[in-house]
Parts: C-alpha cells; structure tokens; sequence
C-alpha cells in the first residue's frame, strides 16, 4: 500500500474546498438568477403597493373635490393635492404612477375603492354633498391607522399627518361652511 504524504492531501484537501465553494456560488447565484426567470415574479416591495393605493386613493379624492362646485371646498382639495404630490415624490421612479393628464377618467372617483381612500357611492355627474364629502374624509382618517402599521417610520409620519388633516376636515365638514 502507499502511503499518502502530507503534502498531497493537504493540496487534494484544498482543491476539494475550492470545488465545493465555486459549485456553492454557481448553485446560489443560479438560484437568485432563476427566480423571474423559472416564473416566479419577485413580490413587489409592500412600501410600493401602499405608496400607489395611496396615489390611487388620493387620485378619486381630488377628482371628488374638483366635481364640487363651492369655492369653499378649493382649500381642502388643494391639501389633497400637496398630499399627492409628496406621495409621488416618495414613489420609487421605476413604480412611478404618471398622472391623469385633462380629461382623463384615471382620477374619476370610483364606487368602491378597494385600496387607499374609500370613495362614497353614487352618480360621478352629479357634484358631492358636504356630507358625501365628510363621511368620505372619516372613512379615509379611519383607514390612515392601519395603513401606518406596516410602513416604514417616514413614511408612517407622512400617512399620519394626512389621517389627521383628514380628521379634521371631517369635523370642518360637519359644521357649516
């Protein structure tokens, strides 16, 4: 029998190590690499779906303000309005949502809002009753809370600031203008 000297198994030790790492990294980088490609689509970054229920959302509110034909009613959509612009400055520019040019029917409110703001039921001819517009602002405060639980600590301060200046027009809205 022979004997193996030292030297040998150390460099056959060795080359074994590096074939095992190099097959590791191969094996682990095909496995990120196949992901879109196998067919499973990367989940997209939950920050990014709230960001865009909450454009989507604010979208249908400053389409309901605009339909309202009191001047009284311009303050509150021109604080909808600041809402939506730093809700689309915080969107990633790869996720940017591009915005309804005039006479399109992307800001039209929508019935049922499954995400972001709820919009009230009814006619989108006919202009919004204050009270339309004031259950419209609490549903929309109510669902600010849950919408912080997930998101990140500036993000959460920014959807909380909008919940409370949502709050306050429902109570604006309650009095008479």
């Amino acid at each position: 029998m022979r004997s193996v000297s030292r030297r040998v198994l150390l460099r056959g030790g060795a080359l074994g190590a590096a074939v095992a790492v190099t097959a590791g990294c191969a094996t682990g980088q095909a496995g990120r690499d196949a992901g879109p490609a196998a067919g499973k689509p990367v989940p997209p970054d939950p920050e990014t779906v709230l960001l865009r229920e909450l454009i989507a959302g604010k979208e249908r509110t400053v389409a309901l303000y605009a339909s309202a034909t009191s001047e009284r009613l311009a303050p509150f959509r021109e604080r909808h309005e600041a809402h939506l612009a730093e809700l689309r400055r915080r969107l990633p520019p790869a996720s940017a949502i591009p915005s309804p040019g005039p006479g399109s029917s992307s800001g039209a409110p929508s019935p049922a809002s499954p995400s972001g703001t709820p919009s009230p039921t009814g006619d989108a001819a006919r202009p919004p009753s204050l009270r339309s517009l004031r259950d419209l602002e609490r549903r929309a405060a109510a669902l600010r809370v849950r919408q912080v639980e997930g998101a990140s600590p500036p993000l959460a301060q920014l959807i909380a600031s909008i919940g409370a200046c949502e709050a306050a027009h429902a109570l604006a809205l309650s009095r008479s203008l």
